[in-house]
């Protein structure tokens, strides 16, 4: 097997199931485009909070970043991800996102005025701020009403700071918390990608095969169906096994992964389920067939 893994064998121009989000490899699922919507809407509309909310793996940061290529120039955007702390820390990660060095002996008060300034500034130039948090299912409950509290800049008819929080679906739960109703009363929109059924998994393993100058015919459907089946339709998981059945295959000699070849990968073990397989799926070599077809 060459370095290229496979692409050479099948001649792709690439691989087509990276697992590092590509806002070039998008699939227009109806739910990815529904999701890519709110995101907008909250954008347009100035919304105070937008929420979209998804299963690891998804597509939601691949989707921020398709947004990100789309910005308006009258926009400055704070990228946070994995922010955790309790009172002030949450603040400092939202400091150092829009790249202002915070006061390293500043208490809170001076933190909230110094971004709070910065805020203001970027009104006066006729730009608006917007905080993007991922994995914000992390927040405490006391970091999100920090972060209600941060909308409280809004004032007048303006919303010069948006916020637009990303994460798994604890944190629709979480928001949905009575102590959590003001947050709540901010949210203007939200959204909840999920995971694939499987027409809509062939549709976008064949999306990603042409991409990179297949055919779209390199996963036989079969394959595909019990990759459905393993993945329970995330996406990231659906990449994890196309890539792999890819690589036995182009090391088989064949032209096209088979049932065969998925079932020898459950077998030997090197896909890392996210939850619990179907009982079926444990014991490989007894697919019945009826699940594969």
């Amino acid at each position: 097997m060459s370095p290229d893994l496979y692409t050479d064998y099948f001649n792709f121009s690439e691989r087509p199931f990276s697992l590092l989000p590509d806002p070039d490899f998008l699939f227009w699922s109806q739910a990815h485009a529904r999701a890519f919507s709110i995101l907008e809407y909250g954008l347009v509309t100035r919304a105070p909070l937008t929420v979209v909310t998804g299963e690891v793996g998804t597509g939601k940061t691949t989707l921020v970043q398709a947004l990100l290529k789309n910005i308006e120039e009258d926009v400055t955007i704070g990228l946070i991800s994995n922010a955790q702390g309790g009172r002030g820390d949450l603040l400092r990660w939202v400091l150092s996102a829009l790249n202002i060095a915070p006061n390293p002996s500043g208490d809170y008060v001076a933190l909230f005025e110094q971004f709070q300034d910065f805020v203001i500034s970027e009104y006066a130039e006729a730009r608006f701020v917007v905080l993007i948090i991922d994995e914000a299912q992390n927040l405490t409950h006391e970091a999100l009403e920090e972060l209600r509290m941060l909308t409280n800049i809004n004032s007048n008819k303006d919303e010069i700071l948006q916020l637009i929080l990303l994460g798994q679906p604890e944190l629709r739960h979480k928001i949905t918390d009575p102590a959590l109703r003001q947050f709540a009363q901010r949210v203007t929109a939200t959204y909840h990608l999920e995971p694939m059924d499987l027409t809509t998994a062939r549709q976008y393993v064949h999306h990603r095969l042409m991409h990179v100058g297949g055919t779209g015919k390199e996963i036989s459907p079969q394959a595909i169906r019990l990759i459905h089946e393993t993945s329970q339709g995330i996406p990231r998981m659906i990449n994890k096994i196309c890539d792999l059945a890819l690589v036995y295959t182009a090391s088989a000699g064949h032209r096209t992964v088979s049932l065969t070849t998925v079932k020898e990968l459950i077998r030997d073990g090197v896909i890392l389920p996210t939850r619990p397989l179907p009982l079926y799926l444990k014991n490989p070599i007894d697919i019945p067939e009826k699940a594969a077809e």
